[in-house]
């Protein structure tokens, strides 16, 4: 009897998971979210004669970072005191020759690790010991970064784009991104916690594979337990629109930015910052990440837009990504054929499926 019982309610919490995912168009999957749009992405094509239409929008970046691009060639096109420490490691290197290098460097734990080409947070990892590195190390299959973990206690995105025959660009989108995380209450267990949260419950079984060893832990009172420290969507971090800050001030400090790259027109910045004054003021922050091309507007999450809003706000961008681009593609700056691009992207995805597979 209590058999059936547990049955019949993990049978209800499936079919009330499903009713919340199918009801907030915010947990669809991708593919089902920008299915409705795919008409106007062609049509951009067609005008563009160009399957990869894009590729000019960020013409120093690989596929004008739309994916697959390395994350160097973004680091170096960025003021340097903008960004974390960073140094690259061959995934073939020995453990003793990575640890010269971190000593060469003046690393101590802990620091953030990525690969150098890497997408949606995977096999990013913040790395306490060295013990946590060697298994990192002997585990990832490809070139990857150490960096200072940013302990600055804002996390932004800033949505920015610039037409090159502009000296104005705009900020269209700013948020504030909340890692996702519960909270202890002396006596839930992480899994309790994690089935209890509004976020969580839908990543279970990323959050087994992540923290399955730790399920049965009692989470002290409190005490904040980070369930992931990439600051993105697809990790689950929260976001809040701080549209109502989009200011001058702020669309200076990002026109300086495209500037001193010169050719960061459309994408968007990752950054930690001390206060939004202190960023606003082109103070005390750091770029964790520029997201080129294949950039999403994630304004648009956790906002309570309606999805005939989002798509509006997606759309907006795709136009303007339309607009830069054929504008750089008719000043020195042609699109990618379709072979350089097929073969590029039929690489860096066989390099993402890799990647999940170690994740």
């Amino acid at each position: 009897m209590f058999y059936l019982f547990t049955q019949r309610l993990s049978l209800i919490h499936m079919v009330r998971k499903f009713f919340e995912r199918l009801t907030n168009w915010e947990l669809w999957p991708f593919a089902v979210l920008y299915f409705p749009l795919s008409f106007f992405w062609v049509g951009y094509i067609i005008r563009s004669r160009a399957i990869w239409f894009f590729t000019p929008s960020n013409p120093t970046i690989a596929f004008g970072g739309f994916e697959g691009e390395g994350k160097k060639e973004m680091y170096d096109q960025l003021p340097p005191h903008t960004v974390p420490r960073t140094i690259y490691v061959q995934h073939n290197l020995t453990f003793e020759e990575v640890k010269y290098r971190i000593a060469e460097a003046g690393f101590q734990y802990p620091f953030i690790v990525k690969p150098d080409v890497g997408m949606k947070g995977i096999l990013f990892r913040k790395i306490d010991s060295e013990e946590q590195l060697k298994k990192y190390h002997d585990r990832i299959p490809v070139e990857y970064i150490i960096q200072d973990l940013i302990e600055m206690p804002v996390e932004v995105s800033v949505f920015y784009y610039r037409h090159p025959a502009s000296d104005k660009g705009t900020v269209s989108g700013f948020i504030l991104k909340e890692l996702l995380h519960v909270v202890g209450d002396g006596s839930s267990t992480l899994e309790q916690l994690i089935l209890n949260h509004p976020r969580a419950k839908h990543r279970h079984k990323e959050m087994q594979h992540r923290h399955g060893h730790r399920f049965d832990r009692v989470i002290e009172k409190n005490h904040i337990f980070y369930l992931s420290y990439a600051g993105n969507h697809n990790r689950g971090a929260q976001f809040t629109n701080l549209k109502d800050e989009i200011d001058e001030p702020l669309h200076r400090v990002f026109d300086a930015l495209s500037y001193y790259s010169k050719h960061f027109y459309y994408g968007r910045y990752d950054i930690k910052t001390t206060s939004l004054e202190d960023l606003k003021a082109g103070k005390n922050f750091m770029i964790l990440e520029y997201n080129g091309s294949g950039a999403e507007p994630n304004h648009i999450y956790d906002c309570n837009m309606s999805l005939l809003e989002a798509y509006r706000e997606i759309l907006k961008h795709w136009k303007a990504l339309y607009e830069i681009s054929k504008y750089n593609n008719r000043n020195g700056f042609p699109y990618w054929s379709f072979i350089k691009g097929y073969y590029f992207i039929k690489a860096s995805q066989q390099h993402f499926k890799m990647l999940e597979k170690f994740d």
